[in-house]
């Protein structure tokens, strides 16, 4: 039970934002925060920073998302280590939210905006951290788990 209130916390999290983002910022409109982030509002109809984008058609993105999620699910389940469970749990959170939001609008919504004067990280949204951090997890398991042996 207590899984699945953070799962909801997680995913309500990010299309509540998403769902801000899209009515109450201008599609490109950036907001700067501070001399380093904006808030902007951009479409993302690729895969991770918007690769391929306009190549590969929405229904297949969608696909391939939930084909990944079913694989990161299975590993979790399968899993018997903490660390690894809780980072595959996160990626699965951030996997489901961005499948929800490119199945109602065709596209994922990204918002977050880092840059350093003409070098800047692609937009990207609270789902998208979800799953760096899933990743970062799982990354820290291994290593730790090599330095063990």
């Amino acid at each position: 039970m207590q899984k699945i209130i953070i799962f909801l916390f997680f995913v309500l999290i990010d299309l509540i934002s998403k769902y801000f983002i899209f009515n109450y910022v201008d599609l490109y409109q950036f907001i700067k925060i501070t001399s380093f982030f904006d808030v902007t509002h951009i479409h993302n109809f690729g895969v991770s920073f918007g690769l391929f984008s306009g190549i590969i058609p929405p229904l297949v993105l969608i696909l391939i998302g939930l084909t990944v999620t079913v694989f990161v699910t299975y590993l979790y389940v399968n899993s018997n280590d903490i660390l690894e469970r809780w980072g595959l749990f996160i990626i699965i959170c951030g996997a489901i939210a961005n499948i929800i939001d490119r199945s109602i609008n065709g596209y994922v919504i990204d918002f977050l905006y880092f840059h350093i004067n003409q070098l800047y990280w692609p937009a990207f949204n609270f789902a998208d951290i979800y799953i760096s951090i899933g990743i970062i997890m799982i990354i820290v398991n291994m290593v730790q788990k090599i330095n063990k042996s």
